[in-house]
C-alpha cells in the first residue's frame, strides 16, 4: 500500500527490518498473552506480532489505515482492530480480567506524553509497555533526580513504573525520516507501589507546581502547599530545587499536604 504519511497524525512509519527484529527479540513474547498495539501504521510490527500465539488488539485513528489493516489481517482469529483515538480510548474495554495486558506502539511524538499519562490510569491491568518515542522523551522518562531531564514526567511515571531505555533508533529507520532521534523504552508497572500516595491528584499537583517553577527553591515554589518547618520535619532541605527531590520526597510532601 502506498500511503502518504499525514503530518496531523504525526505519522512516521517504521521500515527498518533489523530494528523490527530487534524489537521482537527484546519484548520476548509469551504464549497466550494479550497485546495491544497503538498506532500500528502499515503493520510493520503488527505482522511479526501476529506470527506468535497471542491475541492482538490494535488501536488506529487513521481511517485509511484502518481499512488497509482490516483487509490485510482480519482473516486472522487473533487480530482485532479498533478505529479510535488512543487518547480517548477506554482500554479497560479490551483488557481481560485476571490477565494483564502488554502494550506496544510507535507513538506519534505530538501525543506521546499525554498518551502515556492516559495509559498510566490502567497501570494495574498492564504487565509492561514498550514504546518507540523521541529520544528526548525517553531520556525524561528514565531520568533520575539531579539530572536536567528529570521533571514531572519522570516523577509521575516512576510512581507507577520502572523505566529503562532499550536501544536507540536512527531517523533513517522511518519513512518519512523524522528530524529527531528515537529510542525504545520499556515501562513496567510496579506490582506493589514503592511509595504509595494517599491521593494521586495531590501528588500530580505538587509535582506540577514544583517543576513549573523549577528555578525556584521548593521553599518558594511550594510555599502555599507546605511550610518550611514541615519540609524540615520530613528531612527535606527547603533550599533544594525540584530536580533534587526524589519520588519519596514528593510522595511525603503530598501526604502531608492531604492531611
Amino acid at each position: 500500500m502506498k500511503h502518504q504519511a499525514r503530518k496531523r497524525f504525526g505519522q512516521n512509519f517504521l521500515q527498518d527490518h533489523r530494528i523490527i527484529a530487534d524489537i521482537i527479540d527484546y519484548i520476548q513474547l509469551g504464549e497466550g498473552e494479550h497485546w495491544v498495539e497503538i498506532g500500528p501504521g502499515l503493520g510493520a510490527l503488527t505482522e511479526p506480532l501476529l506470527g506468535h500465539d497471542i491475541t492482538l488488539d490494535v488501536v488506529e485513528l487513521d481511517r485509511d489505515l484502518v481499512s488497509y489493516l482490516t483487509g490485510r489481517f482480519s482473516h486472522l482469529q487473533n487480530f482485532n482492530i479498533h478505529a479510535a483515538d488512543a487518547l480517548a480510548f477506554d482500554f479497560s474495554t479490551i483488557m481481560n480480567q485476571g490477565k494483564k495486558t502488554r502494550i506496544i506502539g510507535n507513538l506519534p511524538y505530538n501525543i506521546s506524553t499525554p498518551l502515556i499519562f492516559h495509559l498510566l490510569s490502567y497501570a494495574d491491568q498492564i504487565s509492561d509497555m514498550h514504546f518507540m518515542l523521541q529520544k528526548e522523551v525517553v531520556n525524561r522518562l528514565c531520568a533520575e533526580p539531579g539530572s536536567k531531564a528529570y521533571g514531572r514526567l519522570s516523577v509521575m511515571v516512576h510512581y507507577h513504573c520502572s523505566a529503562g531505555l532499550l536501544f536507540e533508533v536512527p531517523p533513517e529507520s522511518f519513512d518519512p525520516a523524522p528530524k529527531v532521534d528515537s529510542a525504545i523504552v520499556r515501562l513496567q508497572p510496579h506490582d506493589t507501589l514503592p511509595y504509595p500516595v494517599e491521593n494521586i491528584d495531590t501528588l500530580n499537583k505538587v509535582v506540577s507546581q514544583a517543576f513549573s517553577q523549577r528555578r525556584k527553591t521548593i521553599r518558594n515554589s511550594l510555599r502555599d502547599i507546605i511550610t518550611e518547618h514541615s519540609l524540615e520535619n520530613l528531612g527535606i532541605d527547603p533550599g533544594l530545587r525540584a530536580e533534587s527531590l526524589s519520588l519519596q520526597n514528593f510522595v511525603d510532601i503530598s501526604n502531608i499536604h492531604k492531611r
